[in-house]
């Protein structure tokens, strides 16, 4: 169970992440950009284990940490982007990042609470204002609340600082943890059929994939739903 808080010194809790990323946002900057932060707290009993996470900037600085964690058994077959050494990810991790700088792609590194680099989350093959997302996280922070939020943060910052109008998403049929995390959303559409020639393009003639597609008219009336619902005010974290 995920709770969200806002940080200290603003003015009060709200149950809705979207208040959360918008205040920080405004307030905050990495390095020369203008990147999403998102504090979340995830109880796990018997006490409340408290999760601050941001998305940044991609680093070269960050490649042995990363590397590690993509080369884990659990991780490696469903990253996009596969490096075989330390030397072929310091290299695949240059080329993502001046692909961004020409407009191909958008790519945050997930940072913990202790500044440690736990994954990255991905927006591949930009075309008509529609991208592929590709997330990873490494096997010891599996479970612990990184993944929701840190796709929340990055969707904020697709739809509200960038032109895109749609994030695809394609999960291997055979990856249930995937399956799972995917279906979680609300405002997640399954696709397979909503979108037939993207389908096929992404399996071929295999069956291999499911489309998943998250719109940014769908994502923003869900969050305006969430904004018309009234709150309590309790004078704790609330869900």
């Amino acid at each position: 169970m995920v709770r969200h808080r806002v940080l200290p010194g603003s003015s009060g809790f709200d149950s809705h992440p979207e208040f959360l990323l918008r205040s920080i946002n405004e307030n905050s900057r990495v390095g020369h950009s203008q990147i999403p932060y998102y504090i979340g707290i995830c109880l796990y009993p018997p006490g409340i284990r408290r999760v601050f996470f941001m998305l940044k900037m991609r680093d070269l600085q960050e490649v042995p940490v990363l590397f590690d964690l993509m080369a884990h058994p659990e991780v490696f077959p469903f990253v996009r982007h596969k490096a075989t050494t330390s030397d072929e990810f310091y290299f695949l991790t240059k080329q993502t990042i001046e692909a961004e700088e020409r407009g191909e792609l958008i790519s945050r590194t997930i940072i913990d609470e202790y500044q440690q680099p736990i994954g990255t989350i991905n927006l591949f093959d930009i075309e008509d204002n529609y991208g592929f997302l590709a997330t990873w996280i490494g096997q010891p922070y599996f479970g612990k609340g990184y993944n929701r939020p840190a796709k929340d943060a990055f969707f904020y910052e697709l739809f509200m600082e960038h032109a895109i109008d749609g994030i695809f998403m394609k999960v291997r049929k055979s990856n249930e943890r995937s399956k799972k995390a995917v279906l979680k959303l609300p405002y997640i559409t399954f696709a397979n059929d909503v979108y037939p020639q993207m389908y096929q393009r992404v399996n071929g003639p295999d069956d291999i994939y499911d489309l998943f597609v998250i719109t940014k008219e769908h994502y923003l009336s869900y969050q305006q739903f969430q904004m018309d619902i009234p709150v309590e005010s309790t004078g704790e974290e609330v869900s």
